[in-house]
């Protein structure tokens, strides 16, 4: 697993608190380092240098914001950008602001969404022979990826349909197909039989249409080696710090912290509880800060049952259940002087200790960080 680089760090970059700094308002701050997401593009590319990179934004770029990750990535080189949804490509078009960058649209062609198409310059995802003759009717000249379920059923050509596309490949005739895809289903865990099994599926597509360049590796796909790199990455959590493959070694760093100001301190006595349901007791006297984040903000009430933050290096457990706009965290044991407004620090490289947790994955943590928070983006580094 990747060693938890320190949880101040980002804030200590920028400078924003001190022990004895009064905050102008409590609220809490989201953290996001461009720099760091640059970065980790960066070795994406090195893991791979035989293929291209692109990027996973969908979703607002993992709820950190595509209108600053998107140029940001722009920035560092990326060519190729991956969506949901035809909205999603709207923006990150208007991101790019005249960069030149493919995006594309996993959910498919649909005919009503064509003028949103050509106006942002999107291609769809082709996910089944109905839309490639529904494509080949209305916007043969419109590019597009091909999508073959090698594994998922989940979206793409099943079984029957890629046979028959590879059984009638005239099919493809005058349109404009850019890329073909797959999407593996177990990655994350690298010896699962399923990983070999997709790839001799893709790869036999592959043989099938030699000329267009192929994509099957997601993030987790990356670190499974060379065999599944083929000709273009579509990494997505690893470029904002996420763990891969959990409970394995991952090169990237953590890009995203939140920093959330103590509220009030107050001493436990034996016996007494904390929050909603009084789920916790304290057992001997604790000291317990109140901080100004909760489940409104995207830190899951079930983090209650064994999450926590850091001060500095020391980590402060979470006591009792997570409220809307409130934690209560256990500071016994942290030897700096601590007032009202001092930072309590979350995720960064502690972001998947948490989503376990709260039985959940780095994924869903990370799309449900609210909206309410003041977000901060450490700059990127100078355009390429």
């Amino acid at each position: 697993m990747v060693p938890a680089r320190s949880s101040a760090t980002l804030i200590r970059d920028l400078k924003t608190h001190t022990p004895d700094e009064t905050r102008a308002e409590p609220a809490p701050r989201l953290i996001i380092d461009l720099a760091t997401i640059q970065s980790n593009y960066a070795k994406i590319r090195e893991l791979a240098p035989g293929a291209d990179a692109g990027a996973v934004v969908k979703a607002n770029a993992y709820g950190l914001g595509a209108t600053e990750i998107v140029p940001a990535l722009a920035d560092a080189g990326c060519r190729t950008f991956y969506v949901a949804h035809t909205q999603e490509g709207r923006e990150a078009r208007a991101a790019l602001a005249g960069r030149p960058a493919d995006i594309y649209v996993f959910n498919g062609f649909w005919p009503a969404e064509l003028p949103a198409l050509r106006e942002a310059e999107l291609f769809p995802v082709i996910n089944e022979l109905a839309q490639l003759e529904q494509l080949r009717d209305q916007a043969p000249d419109l590019p597009c990826a091909l999508h073959f379920d090698t594994g998922m059923n989940r979206l793409g050509l099943g079984p029957e349909e890629t046979d028959a596309l590879i059984a009638d490949p005239a099919r493809l005739d005058a349109i404009d197909v850019r890329q073909i895809m797959s999407h593996l289903a177990c990655a994350d865990e690298p010896v699962y039989p399923l990983n070999a099994l997709q790839l001799k599926r893709f790869r036999r597509v592959r043989e099938a249409f030699p000329g267009i360049p192929a994509s099957l590796s997601n993030s987790a796909g990356v670190l499974l080696g060379p065999d599944y790199h083929f000709d273009v990455l579509r990494p997505g959590l690893a470029l904002y710090g996420g763990v891969p493959a959990p409970g394995h070694d991952s090169p990237f760093e953590p890009a995203v912290e939140i920093d959330a100001p103590v509220l009030q301190i107050r001493e436990l006595r034996p016996g007494d509880t904390v929050g909603y349901g009084a789920t916790f007791q304290a057992d001997s006297p604790r000291r317990i800060a109140t901080v100004a984040a909760g489940y409104a903000d995207g830190l899951l009430r079930a983090f209650g049952n064994g999450g926590y933050g850091r001060i500095g290096e020391t980590r402060v457990p979470i006591l009792g259940r997570v409220s809307m706009d409130l934690i209560g965290v256990d500071i016994t044991d942290v030897a700096e002087t601590i007032a009202p407004g001092h930072p309590v620090c979350f995720l960064g490289g502690d972001i998947e200790d948490m989503a376990d947790s709260a039985a959940t994955i780095s994924y869903e943590f990370l799309v449900r960080l609210g909206l309410r928070f003041h977000r901060i983006y450490k700059p990127a580094a100078e355009r390429r």
